[in-house]
């Protein structure tokens, strides 16, 4: 069975939509899949790490604005610019790839590419899976993904073929096995609603160095002595070296990872995160890890609300007052720490880790069948 990724990766979108589908290739390989990546070299791409991660990538490109086609009404989408490319480019760069391969599965995971782009790779494949979560666009695909907590498939009627599959939920959440594995450890030990370790994690990339303005704001709370702090940060952050220099002058002990592998287990260990409203969150819900979620994409804004509406989550909004908003939630924590125990019981409601497997199954055991 040989299936192809359609996602990137870069600066201004980050990490997650290549995170996410490098956890479903490897789950479908170890099934016996061959997965093949196409993405283009935007800066701050992550095709080296595919290829580490065993999986062919065919690198696109990255096509300057002003060398870029002009775009057709059918392009005209809120992420357009994120392909770094038109769409009529890319599919000049892609037809070829799928007629070489001839998969079995196109998956696509980007905000840039709708409906046009699908059926234009009809031909040249036998199924289409999208992964999404916006629905704020068309698509022409037999399976569709949204692993968003409160989506429901009535959100995409009108966006999708009539006989297209929709799964919708956190539950479908594609997070690697580690988390389901570090789950029942990580759940057991937040029973005493301790707040003595806190993880700082504000995405792959953090383009605007949110996290040296979280640091910068603990510094001046007045947290236990004997607190820690962790922060993780992608391998293409731009702003590692100007963390690293706000860690060295913290009061508390605070290290920065770059470039981790085994996030569950830093998360299973944490008592508190301050987090971006990623891909991130099903793994803190899964783990049960009481959240701190701080807003900073307009695509970010329908999860926050929904985790907050199920008390999941404790949302901060990103703005010049965020220093004094987070001193505040932080310390109401310290003396409420039984609202701690409650947001993590939430959260761990919200996804139990298993969605990986789930869709990887229903990839593989759909091969000669319809969806």
């Amino acid at each position: 069975m040989r299936i192809i990724f359609r996602v990137d990766a870069s600066i201004e979108m980050g990490t997650g939509h290549v995170m996410r589908c490098l956890t479903l290739a490897d789950a479908l390989t170890q099934a016996g899949a061959e997965c093949h990546f196409i993405c283009r070299e935007h800066p701050g791409h992550l095709n080296a790490l595919i290829t580490e991660r065993g999986h062919i990538v065919y690198s696109l490109p990255y096509i300057e604005q002003h060398k870029q086609r002009q775009h057709s009404k059918a392009e005209e989408l809120a992420h357009a610019n994120w392909l770094g490319a038109t769409q009529e480019q890319d599919l000049e760069s892609c037809i070829p790839i799928l007629k070489l391969l001839q998969p079995d599965w196109l998956i696509v995971d980007h905000y840039a590419i709708n409906k046009p782009w699908h059926q234009e790779l009809r031909a040249y494949c036998q199924k289409i899976m999208v992964i999404d979560d916006l629905a704020d666009r068309q698509h022409d695909c037999d399976l569709l993904l949204d692993q968003t907590f409160g989506r429901s498939s009535e959100d995409y009627l009108p966006l999708v073929p009539q006989d297209c599959q929709v799964l919708c939920g956190a539950h479908y959440a594609l997070l690697r096995p580690e988390f389901a594995q570090w789950r029942d450890y990580s759940l057991k030990r937040r029973a005493q609603g301790q707040l003595e370790h806190l993880l700082i994690n504000l995405g792959g990339v953090d383009k605007d160095n949110i996290t040296t303005e979280i640091l910068q704001a603990l510094a001046n709370t007045a947290l236990p002595d004997n607190c820690r702090i962790t922060v993780v940060m992608g391998a293409t952050a731009p702003w590692v070296e100007r963390v690293q220099q706000q860690a060295a002058l913290m009061p508390w002990p605070t290290e920065v990872k770059v470039g981790v592998n085994n996030m569950a287990e830093l998360m299973a260990n944490s008592d508190l995160a301050i987090g971006a409203a990623g891909a991130t969150s099903w793994e803190r819900c899964c783990l049960g890890l009481p959240t701190i979620m701080i807003v900073i994409a307009d695509n970010q804004k329908y999860a926050a609300i929904q985790l907050q509406n199920r008390n999941a989550v404790l949302t901060l909004d990103l703005d010049r007052d965020l220093a004094t908003k987070l001193q505040d939630r932080l310390m109401k924590l310290l003396f409420r720490k039984q609202e701690l125990c409650k947001v993590s019981f939430n959260a761990s409601e919200i996804t139990d880790g298993q969605g990986v497997s789930v869709i990887s199954n229903k990839l593989i055991g759909n091969k000669y069948s319809n969806v």
